[in-house]
This record gives C-alpha cells, structure tokens and sequence, in this order.
C-alpha cells in the first residue's frame, strides 16, 4: 500500500463531485488519459493506491474551481465486462475513448447500449489522431451511427511531418487551443473551414434546447449568445440528451483541457445522477435515495482486494449520508435475490454492527485519509470483514439493500490443482478469497470428474486468476482439460444370472438372482420391477437385489460411469436357509449387471445443453456453420431483440462448449454472447468415445 499522498480537502457537498469511468478496449489510450485528466503528465496514476484494485486505476483530483473529479479506468479487455459494470455503477457519467481507425468494437456498443438504456450520460473522446489511417470525419460518421446524437465538440488540428495533434478547435467558442491550453481567436478563414461543423453544433444543440425560441432565432439570423447555447448543451449532456465528440491526444496532453472543463461543466453531480434501485434486506420498499448527507447511509462495494500492508481492502461508492469511521454499519448481500438462484460461493448474508477501519481517498500519488466521506464520493474503506463485492453498507438503525449490478455469467471452464501437496490447503483459501472478490468467478468442484473447475469470462480472465494465485497467495496451480461427467446405459434387453457362492469355513456366501435388464426412455431414470414367484427368494432378501442393483449402477458396470436410464427387474434366483444374507444378494445383484454389460450392450451417454447464440446478423452463417461442426442440432433462428442481432437456438453437446466463449468471439468478431443450460444425456458417438474417456 502506498503512502499517503499530501492532505486532501474533500468535498463540502455533493454538487461539488464529478465521477466518471472510462471505457473502451485495450489500447485505445484509457490509462494515459486518466493520467493526464489527473496530473497534466504521465506515469503518476497507476501509483495510486486503488490501481490494486482490478477495477482498474482510480484517482480523485480537486480542481480550482473547488470541483472534485473522480475517474475510474475500467479495463480494456473484454474479459473483465464485470469489473467495466462495477465502474458503471460506481460513476455518474461515462466517457467512451475511441481510437481513430481502429473503429468501434461490439464490446463498445453493447455499453452504449447498457448506458442507454438507463440514460447515463455519455462523452466521447477519439484518440490516435496523428497515425496514418486516423480519419476524423471517418470516425465522427461512425460515432452518430453507432451512438446516435453525438456531434463534436471540437475540431483536431493536425499538423507537422510526422502527423501531431497540436491543438484544438472549439466550435462555439470559435478559438483554437494549443497543446499547453492557450486559446486564440480565429481568423475570418479559418472561421470558414469550420462554419459546416459549428452549425451542424448549433442545430443539435437547439433542437435539444427547452428554449422554444431558439430556432427561429436562429433561422432570422440572429447572432445568438455563446454563453446560453454552452448552458443548453451542458444541461443536454447532464440529462442524457446529447453527446459531445472531442478530440485528445493523451501522451501529449492535447485537448486534455477541453475535456475536463467538459468534465466538471456538463457532467452531472450525484445530485442529478441515475440512482440504482434500493430495498430492505427483507425484500420491501426502501424509498428513494438521494445524494443527501444528512440522508440514511446507503453504500456499495464496487470493489474489494487484499493489501500487504493493510490486509482487506473495500472500493466504496456512497450514494447517500456520510460515512465515518466510527460508524456502525449493516453489511448485506443478496445475489440470489437478483440472479434467482443461490450463488455457489456467495450465499445471502446479514451482518450487524460491522465497524469500518481508516477511510481515505485515492489521489495522484497515494491516498488522502478522510475523518468522513459524503454522498456522491468513492472512497476505499480497510477492515471491512464481512463485506464482499457488490455487498451493501448502511446504518443498523436502517438497514438497505442496493441491487446488484448486471453479472456476466462465466462460461469457459479451467480444471486447475494445486502444483504441489504443500499448496493443497493454501489454494483453498486463497480461492475462497478470490470468489468473493470476483463476483464473474465460479468454483465448481465435480464430485464425477474429481476436478476443481473454475468457471471464468475467458483466457485473459484466466491468466490473471493464475497470476493473483501466484503473486498474492504464493499459490502455484497447473491446469488440465476439463473432463465430461459421462453416463451409460442398456441399448438392448438382457438375461442375466448373477451367481456368488463362497464358503471358507463357518457361514457362507449363497445367493442367485435370474434378472432381466431393460433400457428406457432418456431422463427416465432407474426401476426395479419383483416378479418374482414361489418364494425363490424371500421376501426380507428382495429389497437387497434392489440395493446392490442400485448400488452397482452408480458405479457403472463397464467403464466407470453411472449407469442410468434402466429397468432391472427380477424374475428368480436361489437362497440358502444358512449362507444367504442381505449382503449375498446385494453383490450377486451387482455381479449379474456386470456381466450383462459388454460393447454390444452399453453405450456411453453424453450431457447436451441447450444454448442461445446471440449475434450480429453479418455473422449468423459463421455461427451456424461453426455450430454444424460441434455437432450441434439447431432449432431455431429469429431476430433477438437486440437490433441487428439474430438468436440462434442448438443443443449442443457439452464437451464441445469447453472453448466456446473464445471460438465465438472470433467467429462473430465480438459481436456474439450466449447463454447454455443443461438440457438431457444423449448417445455419445463410438468414434468420439475413446478420444473422451482417454
């Protein structure tokens, strides 16, 4: 843990805070903006002491204005959609970082679409304006198809050999800002190049306007005041209604100004934020939140990690009262509430009177400690025992209960055990510690297979997991492939005689059983049918064929598996008045199944799934094609309601979904997501046997 940074004074009310998450994909400039955003220069942000946390760098910086902006850099690779959402609930705005000619990736509009979807307002800024294929009209013209209204707010100048953003345009001010943020009017010719944009500018801010003058204003030709028409899209942008496109260039720091004066201006304080939906840890009505300090204490875990220096570590959004350091707080968390079922890892829990440890700020460099934090502030919180990510925390007095963000659901499997005896008992820990910390990460341990199976996002996701293992727990693990839980069963009717007799002086062993073994319909389960007749096997020894029947069958009776879907039903046998006994005429009953059972009698079963595929419709043929090739029987295809995208319905068998998060991504080039169920056990090909069961 670092330091702490110099003193830091927090805000004295919520309309002085601005949080914002950054996102977008890797390599499109986040970190560096977020540096530039926070310092004016490079390589101080990822000092800060919540880059621990995998949400990605969090830093909180005071400006002149007494402004208080915090930003969150969420993580670039698709395999941590998770952790993009938590810095969606944890900010109030949203800045889209776009790269001119890389264009926009899928991962990029299901956000947008998210973010619309509850009017979380929206900036974006375009990045890498200086190489070769860079193309800024190129990128606006997708920016409104993709996002809609947004229009730039400023124009790039590029200039110099080689290409360098040297400054920036802006449209209502009609100046030009330099690399250091020094403004210039412009002259009557340049005023000329720009004229189409700022009208385009001014159009869409009218429109958006509640002034119902402005256009006819506008259209007499009245030189109308810069001042409203900044307030008109400032307000426009607070509420969701418009979204400014700017150019930066954040090694440099070009167009880093414009943007935080954006920041601070027309984003919105906590005051006139999105609010997620709160309840009583009971399930009742709660009542609205508002950002309101002197409101009951309503928090969220965005984020919790474990420091060396100060052991557990908690990302706190505050969305009302004022949090301190000797308060007491109820600590709940309800996943299955949300997701409707119970949550392996993360059963639903209550704990009164948890008591915070130090509570601080990230800023550039360190941390701030803070005797009190308000609505509308992430700060980190240490000590935080009982509280897990996306856990609420609240007044004892009151207790609340925020809803969970949107989880992805992890669908790539990853057997892993321990690289050695010594790490056995570590790696139980330290997975017990990560599962509670990643809310996309799911433990699954195969009482069949014998494997402990991690259920992640993707391979990135899973090299990280194996790298905190590593470097946090000193933990080493090896992977294998994840093996298929197989069944068998009878394909044809058989008679079979299961025959023990033993004697070794005193009592013996005595017991015969004449069975017939019958297959039956998928999912049909096992019966056991007495037809016995004349007494040949008393009636007290019956219940015993039926056991060792039973008994056998979850063992398998050819290659190791459960054997399922069977009628055994028995038609005579012999007793012994001395030798027979329960025992005797279990086992009898279970050598008879396995001499009934050969490869021309037993197949292997295989667990299908069902899946729903949904993908953009440039993409449905790969899809398709791609599914033909995992053996796949596809039974529907319809528009999902997602425009654009199609929903493909297959059963698919399981061993071929071992990969299928990284194969769809490729296939549909990001565009595809799916969800999969169990749906029935089916034939397992004989050609695909051997390769399955080794």
């Amino acid at each position: 843990m670092n330091r702490h940074a110099s003193s830091f004074s927090g805000p004295s009310s919520p309309g002085q805070v601005r949080t914002v998450v950054l996102v977008g994909p890797q390599g499109t400039g986040k970190s560096a903006l977020v540096e530039q955003l926070a310092t004016g220069q490079l390589g101080h942000v990822k000092e800060a002491e919540a880059a621990s946390t995998e949400l990605g760098a969090v830093t909180t910086v005071h400006q002149p204005s007494g402004t208080v902006v915090t930003l969150v850099d969420s993580p670039g690779r698709p395999d941590f959609v998770g952790d993009v959402r938590a810095g969606l609930r944890a900010a109030d705005a949203v800045l889209f970082v776009v790269a001119a000619g890389s264009g926009i990736d899928e991962a990029t509009r299901m956000l947008w679409r998210e973010c619309a979807a509850v009017g979380i307002p929206r900036a974006v800024a375009v990045t890498q304006l200086e190489l070769a294929r860079a193309d800024w009209d190129a990128v606006v013209a997708e920016c409104r198809r993709v996002f809609g209204d947004a229009v730039p707010l400023s124009l790039p100048v590029i200039e110099g050999s080689p290409a360098a953003l040297t400054g920036v345009v802006d449209l209502l001010g009609l100046t030009r800002v330099d690399a250091a943020g020094r403004a210039s009017d412009l002259d009557e010719a340049q005023r000329a190049e720009v004229e189409d944009a700022r009208g385009q500018l001014l159009e869409s801010i009218i429109e958006q306007s509640e002034d119902e003058t402005l256009l006819d204003r506008y259209l007499s030709g009245e030189d109308l005041d810069t001042g409203a028409l900044r307030a008109d899209l400032q307000k426009a942008t607070a509420t969701g209604r418009f979204f400014p496109i700017v150019p930066v260039n954040p090694p440099s720091g070009t167009g880093v100004p414009a943007l935080l004066d954006l920041i601070v201006d027309a984003f919105p304080s906590p005051e006139g934020a999105w609010m997620p939906a709160v309840m009583t840890p009971g399930g009742g009505d709660f009542g609205e939140i508002t950002a309101d300090p002197d409101g009951p204490l309503v928090a969220q875990v965005i984020r919790t990690s474990t420091d060396p220096y100060v052991g557990r570590l908690s990302l706190v959004r505050i969305f009302s009262g004022t949090l301190r350091p000797d308060s007491r707080l109820h600590v709940s968390g309800h996943l299955e509430w949300v997701v409707g079922h119970e949550v392996d890892g993360r059963p639903g829990h209550d704990v009164d009177d948890e008591r915070p440890g130090q509570i601080s700020t990230p800023v550039p460099g360190g941390t701030a400690p803070r005797e009190r934090a308000i609505a509308g502030e992430i700060v980190l919180v240490t000590k935080l025992a009982s509280a897990e990510t996306s856990d609420t925390l609240s007044d004892t007095e009151r207790p609340a209960l925020v809803e969970p963000w949107l989880l992805p659901e992890p669908l790539l499997p990853v057997a892993i055990h321990a690289g050695s005896p010594g790490d056995e008992d570590k790696l139980a820990g330290a997975l017990q510690r990560l599962t509670s910390e990643d809310l996309t990460l799911r433990l699954e341990r195969n009482a069949e297979t014998h494997q402990l199976v991690l259920w992640t996002l993707g391979p990135a996701h899973v090299d990280d997991v194996l790298d905190r293992l590593a470097q946090r727990f000193n933990v080493t693990v090896s992977t294998e492939p994840v093996r298929t839980s197989l069944r068998e069963t009878f394909v044809r009717p058989v008679q079979v005689q299961g025959r023990l007799v033993k004697q070794s002086g005193g009592h013996g062993q005595y017991a015969v059983v004449q069975l017939e073994i019958e297959p039956l319909p998928r999912g049909a389960g096992f019966e056991f049918v007495d037809k016995v007749v004349g007494g040949a096997v008393p009636r007290n020894f019956i219940p015993s064929v039926e056991k060792g029947a039973r008994n056998q069958l979850a063992e398998g009776v050819l290659a190791g598996y459960p054997c399922v879907d069977v009628r055994v039903t028995l038609v005579d046998g012999k007793a012994h008045t001395v030798d027979s006994s329960d025992m005797a005429f279990q086992n009898a009953a279970g050598l008879a199944l396995r001499e009934a059972a050969n490869e021309s009698t037993v197949a292997l079963l295989e667990p299908v799934d069902t899946i729903e595929v949904t993908v953009g419709d440039d993409y449905v043929g790969a899809v398709l094609a791609d599914l033909r090739g995992r053996r796949a029987q596809v039974h529907a295809t319809q528009p999902a309601a997602l425009e654009g995208h199609t929903a493909i319905t297959a059963d698919v068998p399981q061993h071929e979904l071992s990969r299928y998060p990284i194969d769809l991504r490729s296939v549909a080039h990001g565009s595809g997501s799916f969800t999969r169920a169990f749906n029935r056990y089916d034939y397992l090909p004989a050609a695909l046997a051997r390769d399955i069961t080794g």
